[in-house]
């Protein structure tokens, strides 16, 4: 019985070291499956930094040429509107205030918090606006209508898609001013959100107000200007908000190709620190292994 029980004890004994030996061999399994991850995950973040830092060169030359025709209309307004939204808070408390807000976006994402602000910009006006005013939203690229769409999607009246896989051009901002007028929303005061880019690593989230044609007839300033009558004024009015939304997607879309580029490449360091530390970590690990088996190998033979 002794003889049987000591046969049991070595037993129990030899599984423990094997169940031992797998659970060591096992986690080097694990560290070096998560190691061998986190470097390819590594190689394509360079690779998006690299592919983001030519798109941001070729979207900065363009915007030097874009700003013109923001400046632009944006004189325009301000100088037929000095007052800004001063003017259209005057009306009568039981009539309600038509306000168009457009969210500047694109449909990609891995760049930072530059479609978040946006989105968190319209949610404010959305909550801050009066008992009389009646705002609607229009969505310009999937990541602001994807942040609006749950709590305040019954505010968003028209949405567009396949932004920001190529450069924003003058006929996509024309298709989309077109396709705000046509909405059926007769706005009397407008707003475009979008980002103003600043620097490499730095952009402003900023505004831009746009008229219809009859808020621009009711300003008494537009009679500084001469030989203005109703057909240039309709014509100016549709091509004025394509000049702000293209202005507005211009600056927008250098934002954000120098914010993904400032992100890939802190993405590109923390996994460069991850690597060093899952190295560590492997290497101390089949070090302690090695270790292990060579105690229990001496120990077997100092047995023998």
């Amino acid at each position: 019985m002794l003889r049987q029980g000591s046969g049991a004890l070595q037993l129990v004994a030899s599984n423990l070291v094997n169940a031992e030996q797998q659970r060591g061999f096992a986690t080097l399994k694990d560290i070096s499956i998560r190691l061998k991850s986190v470097k390819n995950i590594q190689k394509i973040t360079k690779s998006m930094k690299m592919v983001a830092a030519a798109k941001y060169a070729k979207a900065e030359r363009e915007l030097k040429g874009a700003r013109a025709y923001g400046v632009g209309a944006k004189a325009f307004f301000d100088n037929i509107n000095p007052q800004g939204d001063e003017e259209v808070a005057g009306k009568p408390a039981d009539e309600k205030k038509k306000h168009l807000v457009v969210c500047i976006t694109s449909d990609r994402g891995l760049c930072g918090a530059v479609h978040t602000s946006i989105a968190k910009e319209a949610k404010n006006m959305i909550s801050k606006a009066a008992p009389n005013e009646d705002i609607r939203v229009v969505c310009i690229g999937d990541k602001s209508r994807a942040v609006l769409q749950r709590l305040h999607g019954k505010y968003i009246i028209l949405s567009a898609n396949e932004i920001g896989r190529q450069p924003p051009t003058f006929a996509d901002a024309s298709i989309a001013a077109k396709a705000i007028l046509d909405a059926g929303f007769d706005f009397e005061q407008g707003t475009i959100l979008y980002n103003r880019f600043k620097s490499v690593v730095s952009y402003e989230t900023s505004k831009l107000q746009i008229l219809p044609l009859e808020a621009i007839k009711t300003k008494e300033a537009l009679s500084t200007y001469d030989s203005v009558d109703d057909d240039v004024l309709q014509s100016y009015a549709e091509y004025s908000l394509a000049q702000l939304i293209y202005y507005a997607m211009k600056e927008s879309a250098t934002s954000e190709q120098s914010s993904r580029m400032t992100a890939m490449d802190g993405a590109s360091k923390n996994a460069g620190e991850m690597i060093d530390k899952l190295t560590l970590a492997f290497n101390r690990t089949r070090q302690a292994v090695i270790t292990r088996e060579l105690i229990e190998i001496i120990s077997g033979a100092a047995c023998v």
